[in-house]
């Protein structure tokens, strides 16, 4: 990427006497990317057959027709999305499985054919004209992977995708963000030819920035959590690396690389539902507030930008659940950020660039990213005092970089004047384009932010302080082996719960000890503050028949008691067969006694929750016996899509059966450089799940 200094003429045109310049440093943003960081916070929308079909990535043999969002209303994405405080939408126009959103003249596996509108639909117009209606910036994600069309895998395929990326970039008016990403086709390869692709959207769309792992224009954080790293640096080393499997490292993606070749900032990916497309069965696994602001905080507060997926329904809507997740959490966003203390404070500062009408103090504090303070040439620390006429309480630190000139800070720290002396309260690493820190209330009249080491001199745009309200943290719904359901919260909150299904009220069931739960259910939980003054969010799990009479069928080289780790209603414990010795590439396999015949629906794995034990399976196959040694064909068998970026809890269905035992095999795991299997938990499904509406 082209280094530019676009928005110097700007900055310094504030009657900028000659003297003190400053001197950019280091990969610099185009002016495209410095209006990107400055959106924060946007919508994703997973939308196609998979919506229909309960799969993450479709096979593209999915009949068109399943596509039929009945009640398909754009303006209620925009609205939705603009009332949550969002400030654009990018949409899956095609994804993995071919189906283009779009009447594409390059396939013939797009809403044309689907039974939408009768084939003349076109979810493209309909969005691009609600973002345009709202005030929201239009964006779309076209995956090169394309499991339908027949020319996919030949030397002629990459022009195709070039022509259907140019039909998108020049039928739908301005495009903020062109998504990519490099998945391919595990048997038929493609070699996909990036230059060309990016040649397309810099010819037809020349202020989209582009995310994939390599940029050029974002980069994606290396995980689908949202977290961004707490050392995050907006630039990269790109040099031998490429998007999907040849993309930089994990911890390059989520923490940049200081002095890195190029601006390309980190774009945190993350879903408000356990999946990317709607399925029914997570309409109560909508991710809580609490969740959400951990999410926020991780990304916006540590130099990245939130794009957060929210799924349309099979009706063509955002479901209610999510819409309201997003108001409450725009509610508590809003209450968070309203009265910056700092418009109180009188500002002085250590070492403050001299001669340069563009530099003030008073700049510190004006809610303008595009003016600042800075230290003169060359002096790489600084002290930036708020000086309070009377005592704040404040519980949240907000710092800005004028990027436009660089990333600079390395080191920063907060301290605030307590008994006659100054006491350090944080002490982190980057800033960049925003910094927020979530401390505990302090009160005090004098707070100082300490610029302890830069690439060079500081040049700091904003810096305020919020005192957030509380929230009362929502409690933890666990089940034991055995069955034994238990809550746990804040000390000082009451816990109510209910099994019923019903909303919990204050005269609920107060959780005092473990309740037997081996059956199974829904169960909702709250926690209070003393006499109900304030509640927390609702926690919702489901259950199905738990573990107590299940045991591991001997095997040969299976140790049972590491085995038990996958059926002892603990996701913390994980069965690890790394000892596994075995002839072929992707034995392993587990077998379980269910003490007991039971009619089974389907089954559930759960990998691990970190990405330390490896072996997250990705083939599958699920076999039932009766006897434990007949088990004739799979019941069900198949990949784990895109487990291994979101590797959560995978559910099964297939037709119910009778049975005593059941077998799981991995057949080939997510990583395929780990010949091993991780199993966190494997469970069944008995019930028919609940889905909320």
């Amino acid at each position: 990427m082209k280094k530019t200094t676009y928005l110097l003429a700007a900055l310094l045109s504030c009657n900028m006497a000659v003297g003190q310049q400053i001197s950019p440093y280091g990969a610099l943003p185009s002016k495209a990317q410095v209006a990107w960081n400055d959106l924060e916070y946007y919508m994703f929308i997973h939308l196609g057959p998979n919506t229909f079909t309960n799969k993450e990535w479709g096979h593209g043999d999915e009949d068109p027709r399943v596509f039929n969002p009945s009640r398909l209303d754009a303006r209620q994405w925009a609205r939705t999305a603009k009332l949550a405080g969002m400030k654009g939408i990018v949409i899956t126009a095609k994804h993995h499985d071919g189906f283009c959103l779009w009447p594409s003249k390059y396939s013939k596996h797009t809403v044309r054919e689907s039974a939408w509108k009768n084939g003349k639909g076109d979810v493209l117009a309909e969005l691009s004209a609600a973002c345009k209606a709202y005030g929201l910036q239009f964006g779309v994600y076209l995956s090169p992977w394309d499991r339908n069309h027949p020319e996919y895998g030949t030397p002629t395929y990459n022009q195709v995708f070039a022509n259907t990326l140019k039909e998108v970039l020049t039928s739908y008016g301005p495009v903020f963000e062109q998504w990519f990403d490099g998945a391919n086709d595990g048997t038929k390869k493609q070699q996909y030819d990036w230059p060309l692709f990016h040649s397309v959207v810099h010819k037809h769309q020349p202020n989209a920035v582009i995310f994939s792992d390599v940029g050029p224009g974002c980069r994606w954080v290396g995980n689908e959590k949202g977290f961004a790293g707490t050392t995050n640096w907006s630039t990269l080393n790109v040099k031998g690396f490429s998007p999907g499997a040849g993309g930089p490292p994990a911890q390059s993606l989520n923490e940049g690389n200081e002095d890195g070749e190029q601006w390309i900032p980190a774009e945190c990916d993350v879903s408000i539902r356990p999946g990317w497309f709607y399925s029914p069965e997570t309409d109560n696994k909508v991710k809580s507030v609490t969740e959400l602001l951990d999410i926020y905080y991780a990304s916006v507060g540590r130099n990245g930008n939130l794009i957060l997926n929210v799924p349309v329904d099979r009706e063509g809507l955002i479901h209610p659940n999510d819409s309201t997740r997003l108001m409450e959490l725009r509610r508590v966003l809003d209450a968070s950020f309203k009265d910056n203390l700092v418009r109180k404070a009188v500002i002085t500062a250590t070492g403050t660039r001299k001669n340069n009408a563009a530099v003030k103090t008073t700049f510190l504090q004006d809610g303008n990213p595009a003016t600042y303070w800075a230290t003169a040439e060359n002096v790489q620390q600084g002290t930036i005092t708020l000086t309070f006429p009377k005592p704040v309480t404040f519980n949240r630190v907000v710092l800005q970089e004028a990027i436009a000139l660089g990333q600079r800070v390395k080191a920063f720290s907060v301290e605030i004047l307590e008994n006659g002396a100054f006491k350090e309260v944080a002490r982190e690493t980057t800033i960049g384009h925003k910094r927020i820190l979530r401390l505990p209330d302090y009160t005090t009249t004098v707070v100082r932010i300490q610029l302890l080491d830069a690439k060079a001199s500081p040049v700091i745009s904003e810096v305020q302080l919020f005192q957030a309200p509380e929230q009362v943290e929502r409690p933890q719904i666990r089940r034991d082996k055995a069955g034994a359901l238990s809550l746990s919260g804040a000390a000082d909150t009451e816990l109510r719960y209910t099994l019923d299904g019903s909303e919990p009220q204050y005269h609920s069931a107060r959780f005092t000890a473990p309740v037997a739960f081996a059956q199974g259910g829904t169960v909702k939980a709250k926690a209070f503050l003393p006499q109900g003054k304030a509640a927390s969010e609702t926690a919702t799990a489901y259950f199905d028949v738990a573990p107590a009479k299940w045991r591991i069928v001997p095997a040969p080289g299976i140790n049972e008691a590491e085995a038990a780790k996958a059926i002892d209603g603990d996701p913390a414990t994980v069965w690890v067969t790394k000892d596994i010795k075995t002839t072929e590439k992707h034995p392993h396999e587990l077998i379980v006694d269910l003490g007991g015949e039971l009619l089974l629906r389907g089954f559930s794995y759960t990998p691990p929750a970190g990405s330390d034990a490896g072996g997250v399976v990705y083939g599958y196959a699920c076999y039932i016996s009766q006897d434990g040694k007949s088990w004739g064909d799979p019941v069900a068998n198949g990949q784990f899509a895109n487990i291994r970026n979101n590797p959560v809890m995978q559910t099964v269905l297939f037709k119910a059966v009778s049975a005593r035992f059941i077998k799981f095999v991995a057949v080939n795991p997510a990583n395929e450089q780990e010949n091993w299997t991780s199993v966190a938990e494997l469970g069944v499904i008995t019930h028919d799940r609940p889905a909320e509406r």
